[in-house]
Protein backbone atom coordinates (compact mmCIF):
# COMPACT_ATOMS: atom_id res chain seq x y z
CA UNK A 1 0.00 0.00 0.00
CA UNK A 2 1.85 3.43 -0.82
CA UNK A 3 2.43 5.66 2.16
CA UNK A 4 0.50 7.92 0.40
CA UNK A 5 -2.73 6.36 1.13
CA UNK A 6 -2.40 6.91 4.88
CA UNK A 7 -3.39 10.78 4.41
CA UNK A 8 -6.52 9.83 2.54
CA UNK A 9 -9.25 9.41 5.87
CA UNK A 10 -8.12 12.91 6.13
CA UNK A 11 -8.37 14.33 3.03
CA UNK A 12 -12.56 12.06 3.18
CA UNK A 13 -13.38 13.97 6.77
CA UNK A 14 -12.72 17.19 5.00
CA UNK A 15 -14.48 16.46 2.08
CA UNK A 16 -17.26 15.57 3.66
CA UNK A 17 -17.73 18.29 6.24
CA UNK A 18 -17.82 20.50 3.16
CA UNK A 19 -20.27 19.02 1.31
CA UNK A 20 -22.31 18.07 4.16
CA UNK A 21 -21.75 20.20 6.56
CA UNK A 22 -22.03 17.59 9.07
CA UNK A 23 -19.15 16.45 11.08
CA UNK A 24 -20.94 12.85 12.74
CA UNK A 25 -21.29 11.73 9.06
CA UNK A 26 -17.72 12.92 8.51
CA UNK A 27 -15.49 11.00 10.90
CA UNK A 28 -17.94 7.94 10.49
CA UNK A 29 -16.84 7.73 6.66
CA UNK A 30 -13.74 8.50 7.61
CA UNK A 31 -12.75 6.53 10.27
CA UNK A 32 -14.20 3.58 8.07
CA UNK A 33 -12.09 4.21 5.13
CA UNK A 34 -9.40 4.64 8.13
CA UNK A 35 -10.22 0.74 8.82
CA UNK A 36 -10.54 -0.44 5.28
CA UNK A 37 -6.93 0.80 4.33
CA UNK A 38 -5.44 -0.64 7.50
CA UNK A 39 -7.01 -4.19 6.45
CA UNK A 40 -5.66 -2.96 2.42
CA UNK A 41 -2.34 -2.95 5.18
CA UNK A 42 -2.40 -6.62 6.31
CA UNK A 43 -3.46 -7.63 2.96
CA UNK A 44 -6.72 -8.61 3.70
CA UNK A 45 -8.91 -5.98 1.85
CA UNK A 46 -11.71 -7.52 -0.79
CA UNK A 47 -15.27 -7.25 -1.84
CA UNK A 48 -16.78 -8.79 1.50
CA UNK A 49 -13.88 -6.44 3.61
CA UNK A 50 -15.25 -3.78 2.14
CA UNK A 51 -19.13 -4.24 2.45
CA UNK A 52 -18.64 -6.24 6.14
CA UNK A 53 -15.36 -6.17 7.75
CA UNK A 54 -15.18 -2.47 6.98
CA UNK A 55 -17.91 -1.44 9.29
CA UNK A 56 -17.57 -4.22 11.91
CA UNK A 57 -13.63 -2.87 12.48
CA UNK A 58 -14.80 0.56 12.51
CA UNK A 59 -17.57 -0.36 15.63
CA UNK A 60 -15.01 -2.52 16.98
CA UNK A 61 -12.64 0.60 16.43
CA UNK A 62 -15.06 3.11 18.56
CA UNK A 63 -15.49 0.16 21.21
CA UNK A 64 -11.67 -0.32 21.72
CA UNK A 65 -11.40 3.38 22.40
CA UNK A 66 -13.89 3.17 25.53
CA UNK A 67 -10.74 0.66 26.99
CA UNK A 68 -8.52 3.36 27.27
CA UNK A 69 -8.87 4.78 31.10
CA UNK A 70 -7.93 7.61 29.91
CA UNK A 71 -10.71 8.13 26.96
CA UNK A 72 -13.08 7.19 29.47
CA UNK A 73 -12.48 9.69 31.96
CA UNK A 74 -12.30 12.07 29.28
CA UNK A 75 -16.03 10.69 27.95
CA UNK A 76 -17.37 11.03 31.35
CA UNK A 77 -16.04 14.45 31.90
CA UNK A 78 -17.96 15.79 28.96
CA UNK A 79 -21.33 14.27 30.17
CA UNK A 80 -20.80 15.43 34.01
CA UNK A 81 -19.65 18.93 32.76
CA UNK A 82 -23.27 18.82 31.09
CA UNK A 83 -25.18 18.11 34.46
CA UNK A 84 -22.73 21.20 35.87
CA UNK A 85 -23.42 23.47 33.97
CA UNK A 86 -27.85 23.22 33.47
CA UNK A 87 -27.50 22.89 37.52
CA UNK A 88 -25.40 26.55 37.21
CA UNK A 89 -28.51 27.83 34.55
CA UNK A 90 -31.40 26.24 36.14
CA UNK A 91 -29.88 27.33 39.68
CA UNK A 92 -30.44 30.82 38.42
CA UNK A 93 -26.77 31.13 39.70
CA UNK A 94 -25.46 32.50 35.69
CA UNK A 95 -28.45 35.22 35.65
CA UNK A 96 -26.93 36.38 39.44
CA UNK A 97 -23.60 36.05 38.37
CA UNK A 98 -23.99 38.35 35.07
CA UNK A 99 -26.13 40.83 37.38
CA UNK A 100 -23.28 40.98 40.03
CA UNK A 101 -20.41 41.64 37.36
CA UNK A 102 -22.15 44.11 35.69
CA UNK A 103 -23.39 45.74 38.87
CA UNK A 104 -19.44 45.90 40.18
CA UNK A 105 -18.37 47.31 36.76
CA UNK A 106 -16.47 44.31 36.10
CA UNK A 107 -17.96 43.44 33.05
CA UNK A 108 -20.15 46.44 31.62
CA UNK A 109 -19.85 46.21 27.86
CA UNK A 110 -18.45 44.17 25.17
CA UNK A 111 -14.29 44.84 25.78
CA UNK A 112 -14.49 44.06 29.65
CA UNK A 113 -16.44 41.53 28.64
CA UNK A 114 -13.91 39.42 26.45
CA UNK A 115 -10.81 40.90 28.98
CA UNK A 116 -12.51 39.18 31.71
CA UNK A 117 -12.82 35.61 29.85
CA UNK A 118 -9.54 36.28 28.50
CA UNK A 119 -8.05 36.73 31.91
CA UNK A 120 -9.86 33.87 33.52
CA UNK A 121 -8.51 31.61 30.78
CA UNK A 122 -5.05 32.57 31.47
CA UNK A 123 -4.69 32.19 35.26
CA UNK A 124 -6.02 28.56 34.81
CA UNK A 125 -3.09 27.79 33.18
CA UNK A 126 -2.69 24.05 35.02
CA UNK A 127 -5.04 22.14 32.37
CA UNK A 128 -6.45 23.56 28.71
CA UNK A 129 -9.79 22.14 28.98
CA UNK A 130 -10.06 23.18 32.81
CA UNK A 131 -8.77 26.77 31.27
CA UNK A 132 -11.41 26.55 28.86
CA UNK A 133 -14.52 25.05 30.98
CA UNK A 134 -13.69 27.60 33.51
CA UNK A 135 -13.45 30.83 31.77
CA UNK A 136 -16.94 29.49 29.20
CA UNK A 137 -19.47 28.68 32.13
CA UNK A 138 -18.24 32.30 33.91
CA UNK A 139 -18.81 34.15 30.48
CA UNK A 140 -21.48 32.54 28.78
CA UNK A 141 -24.54 34.70 30.33
CA UNK A 142 -21.98 37.88 30.15
CA UNK A 143 -21.80 37.20 26.43
CA UNK A 144 -25.57 36.92 25.85
CA UNK A 145 -26.07 39.62 27.59
CA UNK A 146 -24.04 42.08 25.52
CA UNK A 147 -25.23 40.21 22.72
CA UNK A 148 -22.03 38.72 21.71
CA UNK A 149 -21.96 35.53 19.88
CA UNK A 150 -20.87 31.97 21.06
CA UNK A 151 -18.40 31.57 18.61
CA UNK A 152 -16.43 34.57 19.98
CA UNK A 153 -16.45 33.00 23.08
CA UNK A 154 -15.53 29.86 21.66
CA UNK A 155 -12.63 31.67 19.84
CA UNK A 156 -11.73 33.53 22.88
CA UNK A 157 -11.10 30.44 25.26
CA UNK A 158 -9.74 27.93 22.72
CA UNK A 159 -7.38 30.59 21.64
CA UNK A 160 -6.22 31.18 25.52
CA UNK A 161 -6.42 27.63 26.53
CA UNK A 162 -3.95 25.63 25.00
CA UNK A 163 -1.70 28.39 24.28
CA UNK A 164 -0.97 29.49 27.66
CA UNK A 165 -0.55 25.74 29.23
CA UNK A 166 2.25 25.20 26.31
CA UNK A 167 4.01 28.46 27.47
CA UNK A 168 3.82 27.72 31.57
CA UNK A 169 4.23 24.19 31.15
CA UNK A 170 3.30 23.69 35.00
CA UNK A 171 0.62 21.30 34.19
CA UNK A 172 0.38 17.76 32.69
CA UNK A 173 1.43 18.90 29.66
CA UNK A 174 5.24 19.99 30.89
CA UNK A 175 5.39 16.69 32.73
CA UNK A 176 4.60 14.72 29.38
CA UNK A 177 7.44 16.53 27.18
CA UNK A 178 9.96 17.01 30.17
CA UNK A 179 9.77 12.90 29.87
CA UNK A 180 9.56 12.41 25.87
CA UNK A 181 12.58 15.20 25.75
CA UNK A 182 14.49 13.99 29.16
CA UNK A 183 15.57 10.74 27.09
CA UNK A 184 18.18 12.35 25.20
CA UNK A 185 21.31 13.87 26.23
CA UNK A 186 21.13 17.63 25.58
CA UNK A 187 24.30 20.13 26.78
CA UNK A 188 21.37 21.99 28.44
CA UNK A 189 19.05 20.69 31.00
CA UNK A 190 15.78 19.60 30.10
CA UNK A 191 14.04 22.33 32.42
CA UNK A 192 16.52 24.77 30.64
CA UNK A 193 15.04 23.75 27.54
CA UNK A 194 11.69 24.09 28.16
CA UNK A 195 12.22 27.42 30.11
CA UNK A 196 14.03 28.52 26.53
CA UNK A 197 10.92 27.51 24.50
CA UNK A 198 9.05 30.12 26.28
CA UNK A 199 9.98 33.24 23.76
CA UNK A 200 10.37 31.21 21.03
CA UNK A 201 7.10 29.74 20.98
CA UNK A 202 5.84 31.85 18.06
CA UNK A 203 2.12 30.52 17.77
CA UNK A 204 0.97 30.89 20.97
CA UNK A 205 2.44 33.94 21.53
CA UNK A 206 1.19 35.39 18.13
CA UNK A 207 -2.03 33.55 19.00
CA UNK A 208 -2.33 35.33 22.69
CA UNK A 209 -1.64 38.66 20.66
CA UNK A 210 -4.75 38.28 18.42
CA UNK A 211 -6.71 37.24 20.74
CA UNK A 212 -6.07 40.31 22.79
CA UNK A 213 -6.38 42.69 19.64
CA UNK A 214 -9.82 41.31 18.56
CA UNK A 215 -10.92 41.92 22.44
CA UNK A 216 -9.69 45.49 22.94
CA UNK A 217 -10.82 46.74 19.15
CA UNK A 218 -13.52 45.23 18.99
CA UNK A 219 -13.05 44.01 15.15
CA UNK A 220 -14.10 40.65 14.18
CA UNK A 221 -13.60 39.25 10.36
CA UNK A 222 -14.56 36.53 8.20
CA UNK A 223 -17.47 33.86 9.21
CA UNK A 224 -17.42 35.16 12.50
CA UNK A 225 -19.29 37.75 11.28
CA UNK A 226 -22.46 36.21 10.48
CA UNK A 227 -21.77 34.43 13.50
CA UNK A 228 -22.38 37.66 15.63
CA UNK A 229 -25.76 38.56 13.84
CA UNK A 230 -27.44 35.08 14.12
CA UNK A 231 -25.87 34.99 18.12
CA UNK A 232 -26.21 31.43 17.96
CA UNK A 233 -26.12 28.70 21.35
CA UNK A 234 -26.87 25.10 21.79
CA UNK A 235 -30.70 24.63 21.20
CA UNK A 236 -31.19 28.23 20.70
CA UNK A 237 -31.00 28.70 24.51
CA UNK A 238 -29.39 31.63 26.76
CA UNK A 239 -27.77 31.23 29.94
CA UNK A 240 -30.13 34.39 31.18
CA UNK A 241 -33.74 32.78 30.90
CA UNK A 242 -33.72 31.82 34.55
CA UNK A 243 -34.61 34.31 36.99
CA UNK A 244 -31.72 35.30 38.98
CA UNK A 245 -31.52 33.74 42.32
CA UNK A 246 -28.23 34.41 44.06
CA UNK A 247 -24.12 34.56 42.46
CA UNK A 248 -23.13 31.21 45.11
CA UNK A 249 -24.92 28.84 43.20
CA UNK A 250 -22.39 29.78 40.07
CA UNK A 251 -19.46 30.44 42.06
CA UNK A 252 -19.34 27.63 44.51
CA UNK A 253 -19.37 24.83 42.71
CA UNK A 254 -16.98 27.13 39.89
CA UNK A 255 -14.56 27.41 42.75
CA UNK A 256 -14.97 23.92 43.82
CA UNK A 257 -13.97 22.78 39.98
CA UNK A 258 -11.09 24.91 39.94
CA UNK A 259 -9.21 23.91 43.43
CA UNK A 260 -10.65 20.49 43.19
CA UNK A 261 -8.76 19.92 39.91
CA UNK A 262 -5.47 21.61 41.72
CA UNK A 263 -6.03 19.10 45.00
CA UNK A 264 -6.57 16.20 42.21
CA UNK A 265 -3.28 17.29 40.28
CA UNK A 266 -1.44 16.99 43.79
CA UNK A 267 -3.13 13.97 44.92
CA UNK A 268 -2.43 12.06 41.75
CA UNK A 269 0.55 13.48 41.34
CA UNK A 270 1.78 12.10 45.00
CA UNK A 271 2.46 15.95 46.19
CA UNK A 272 3.74 16.73 42.50
CA UNK A 273 1.32 18.84 40.83
CA UNK A 274 3.42 18.39 37.33
CA UNK A 275 3.06 14.75 37.98
CA UNK A 276 -0.43 14.37 38.37
CA UNK A 277 -2.96 13.15 36.13
CA UNK A 278 -4.81 15.69 33.84
CA UNK A 279 -7.46 12.78 33.08
CA UNK A 280 -8.45 11.62 36.89
CA UNK A 281 -8.34 15.33 37.77
CA UNK A 282 -10.59 16.68 35.63
CA UNK A 283 -13.15 13.70 36.20
CA UNK A 284 -12.68 13.77 39.92
CA UNK A 285 -13.44 17.78 40.26
CA UNK A 286 -15.98 18.03 37.71
CA UNK A 287 -17.69 14.89 39.91
CA UNK A 288 -17.87 16.85 43.40
CA UNK A 289 -18.57 20.25 41.58
CA UNK A 290 -21.81 18.31 39.97
CA UNK A 291 -22.36 16.70 43.93
CA UNK A 292 -21.51 20.75 45.21
CA UNK A 293 -23.82 22.25 42.92
CA UNK A 294 -26.73 19.14 43.63
CA UNK A 295 -26.38 19.61 46.87
CA UNK A 296 -26.77 24.10 47.29
CA UNK A 297 -30.21 23.45 45.05
CA UNK A 298 -31.45 21.05 46.72
CA UNK A 299 -30.85 22.22 50.27
CA UNK A 300 -32.37 26.17 48.74
CA UNK A 301 -35.71 23.45 48.69
CA UNK A 302 -36.52 25.00 45.45
CA UNK A 303 -35.68 21.63 43.90
CA UNK A 304 -36.73 18.52 44.97
CA UNK A 305 -33.98 14.99 44.14
CA UNK A 306 -36.59 14.21 41.37
CA UNK A 307 -36.56 17.59 39.95
CA UNK A 308 -32.42 17.56 40.36
CA UNK A 309 -32.14 14.34 38.55
CA UNK A 310 -34.33 15.50 35.64
CA UNK A 311 -32.17 18.47 35.09
CA UNK A 312 -28.54 17.14 35.47
CA UNK A 313 -29.70 14.61 32.57
CA UNK A 314 -31.20 17.21 30.60
CA UNK A 315 -27.93 18.76 30.68
CA UNK A 316 -25.91 15.96 29.65
CA UNK A 317 -28.40 15.19 26.51
CA UNK A 318 -27.77 18.61 25.33
CA UNK A 319 -24.09 17.58 25.16
CA UNK A 320 -24.97 14.39 23.75
CA UNK A 321 -23.81 15.00 19.88
CA UNK A 322 -20.35 16.56 21.24
CA UNK A 323 -19.49 13.53 23.03
CA UNK A 324 -19.84 11.44 20.32
CA UNK A 325 -17.96 13.76 18.03
CA UNK A 326 -14.71 13.79 20.87
CA UNK A 327 -15.80 9.37 20.82
CA UNK A 328 -15.46 8.96 17.14
CA UNK A 329 -12.20 11.81 17.50
CA UNK A 330 -10.44 9.65 19.60
CA UNK A 331 -11.35 6.37 17.83
CA UNK A 332 -10.04 8.06 14.00
CA UNK A 333 -6.92 9.13 16.16
CA UNK A 334 -6.49 6.11 17.24
CA UNK A 335 -7.03 4.42 14.09
CA UNK A 336 -4.70 6.67 12.00
CA UNK A 337 -1.75 5.97 14.62
CA UNK A 338 -2.12 2.75 13.45
CA UNK A 339 -2.01 3.56 10.13
CA UNK A 340 1.07 5.83 10.13
CA UNK A 341 -0.53 8.87 9.03
CA UNK A 342 1.94 10.83 11.41
CA UNK A 343 5.33 8.98 10.71
CA UNK A 344 4.68 9.63 7.21
CA UNK A 345 4.36 13.04 7.55
CA UNK A 346 7.33 13.87 9.79
CA UNK A 347 9.45 11.47 7.40
CA UNK A 348 8.55 13.98 4.48
CA UNK A 349 9.94 16.77 6.03
CA UNK A 350 12.68 14.89 7.99
CA UNK A 351 14.39 14.10 4.20
CA UNK A 352 17.31 16.21 2.91
CA UNK A 353 16.33 19.56 4.45
CA UNK A 354 18.38 23.05 4.86
CA UNK A 355 19.50 23.56 8.37
CA UNK A 356 17.64 26.84 8.54
CA UNK A 357 13.98 25.34 7.01
CA UNK A 358 14.65 22.34 9.89
CA UNK A 359 12.26 24.50 12.74
CA UNK A 360 9.68 26.27 10.29
CA UNK A 361 9.00 22.37 8.76
CA UNK A 362 9.04 20.71 11.99
CA UNK A 363 6.45 23.20 12.77
CA UNK A 364 4.18 22.59 9.55
CA UNK A 365 4.68 18.90 10.09
CA UNK A 366 3.33 18.89 14.09
CA UNK A 367 0.42 21.14 12.48
CA UNK A 368 -0.43 18.56 9.40
CA UNK A 369 0.14 15.94 12.51
CA UNK A 370 -2.35 17.55 14.95
CA UNK A 371 -4.85 18.58 12.42
CA UNK A 372 -4.85 15.16 10.94
CA UNK A 373 -4.95 12.90 13.85
CA UNK A 374 -6.50 15.35 16.52
CA UNK A 375 -4.14 15.43 19.07
CA UNK A 376 -1.32 17.40 19.81
CA UNK A 377 -0.12 14.70 22.41
CA UNK A 378 0.19 12.13 19.41
CA UNK A 379 2.16 14.84 17.17
CA UNK A 380 4.52 16.17 20.39
CA UNK A 381 5.31 11.87 20.84
CA UNK A 382 5.52 11.33 17.25
CA UNK A 383 8.18 14.84 16.40
CA UNK A 384 10.28 14.89 19.70
CA UNK A 385 11.97 11.60 19.11
CA UNK A 386 12.52 13.05 15.57
CA UNK A 387 13.56 16.34 16.41
CA UNK A 388 15.75 16.08 19.38
CA UNK A 389 18.15 13.77 17.67
CA UNK A 390 18.37 16.19 14.66
CA UNK A 391 19.61 18.83 17.63
CA UNK A 392 22.29 16.15 18.94
CA UNK A 393 23.64 15.57 15.77
CA UNK A 394 23.31 18.69 13.71
CA UNK A 395 23.93 20.59 16.28
CA UNK A 396 20.79 22.60 15.99
CA UNK A 397 19.27 24.60 18.97
CA UNK A 398 17.37 22.56 21.06
CA UNK A 399 14.59 25.43 22.38
CA UNK A 400 13.94 26.34 18.88
CA UNK A 401 13.21 22.64 17.48
CA UNK A 402 11.17 21.92 20.56
CA UNK A 403 9.25 25.28 20.15
CA UNK A 404 8.22 24.49 16.51
CA UNK A 405 7.25 20.83 17.49
CA UNK A 406 5.14 22.45 20.48
CA UNK A 407 3.90 25.25 18.29
CA UNK A 408 3.16 23.33 15.33
CA UNK A 409 0.69 20.66 17.76
CA UNK A 410 -1.39 23.56 19.14
CA UNK A 411 -1.89 24.82 15.74
CA UNK A 412 -2.72 22.18 14.31
CA UNK A 413 -5.13 21.15 17.00
CA UNK A 414 -6.79 24.47 17.00
CA UNK A 415 -7.46 23.78 13.23
CA UNK A 416 -9.10 20.63 13.45
CA UNK A 417 -12.40 19.44 14.09
CA UNK A 418 -11.77 15.99 15.23
CA UNK A 419 -9.36 17.56 18.17
CA UNK A 420 -10.86 16.89 21.72
CA UNK A 421 -9.79 19.81 22.93
CA UNK A 422 -12.14 22.13 19.91
CA UNK A 423 -15.17 19.85 20.99
CA UNK A 424 -14.59 21.00 25.23
CA UNK A 425 -14.28 24.62 23.69
CA UNK A 426 -17.86 24.65 21.96
CA UNK A 427 -19.21 22.51 25.24
CA UNK A 428 -18.26 25.32 27.58
CA UNK A 429 -18.84 27.66 24.80
CA UNK A 430 -22.52 26.37 24.68
CA UNK A 431 -21.45 26.93 20.70
CA UNK A 432 -22.05 23.98 17.61
CA UNK A 433 -18.86 22.70 16.90
CA UNK A 434 -18.83 22.61 13.07
CA UNK A 435 -19.81 27.26 13.67
CA UNK A 436 -16.33 27.18 16.20
CA UNK A 437 -14.23 25.25 13.82
CA UNK A 438 -15.38 27.62 10.85
CA UNK A 439 -15.22 30.98 12.80
CA UNK A 440 -11.62 29.88 14.44
CA UNK A 441 -9.90 28.77 11.60
CA UNK A 442 -9.34 32.06 9.41
CA UNK A 443 -7.63 33.18 12.46
CA UNK A 444 -5.59 30.37 13.39
CA UNK A 445 -4.43 30.13 9.79
CA UNK A 446 -3.52 34.07 10.21
CA UNK A 447 -1.61 33.08 13.18
CA UNK A 448 -0.05 29.89 11.64
CA UNK A 449 1.30 31.85 8.50
CA UNK A 450 2.71 34.18 10.67
CA UNK A 451 4.59 31.37 12.70
CA UNK A 452 5.69 29.38 9.74
CA UNK A 453 7.62 32.93 8.42
CA UNK A 454 8.84 33.43 12.28
CA UNK A 455 9.96 30.49 12.95
CA UNK A 456 11.70 30.17 8.82
CA UNK A 457 13.83 33.70 10.12
CA UNK A 458 14.73 32.47 13.57
CA UNK A 459 16.34 29.43 12.05
CA UNK A 460 18.22 31.83 9.44
CA UNK A 461 19.42 33.80 12.42
CA UNK A 462 19.98 30.62 15.01
CA UNK A 463 21.57 28.00 12.54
Amino acid sequence: MSDWLTILPALVAIAVVLWRKEVILALLVSLCSAELLLLLQAGQFGVGSALLDGPVQTLERIVGVTSSTDNARLLMFSLMVGAVLAYMRYSGGVSAMVELFVKKGIARNQRQTGLLTFFIGVMVFIESNLSSLTAGITARGLFDKFNMSRARLAYIIDSTSAPICILILLNGWGAYILGLVSMYELEKSTVAVLIGTIPLNFYALITLTVVLYTIISGKIYGPMRQSEKELNTLDKHTELEIAPSHPSFMLVPLLTLVFAMVGFMMWTGNGNLVDGSGSKSVLYATTLACLVAYSMMLISRRFNHKELVGIGFKGMNELLPLVTIVLLSLALGASMRQLGTGDFIASIVSDALPLFLIPALLFLAGALISFTTGTSWGTFAILIPIGMPMVIVLGLPPELVLAAILSGGVFGDHCSPISDTTAVSSVAAGCDLLEHVKTQLPYALFCGTLAFFAFMTAGWVMI
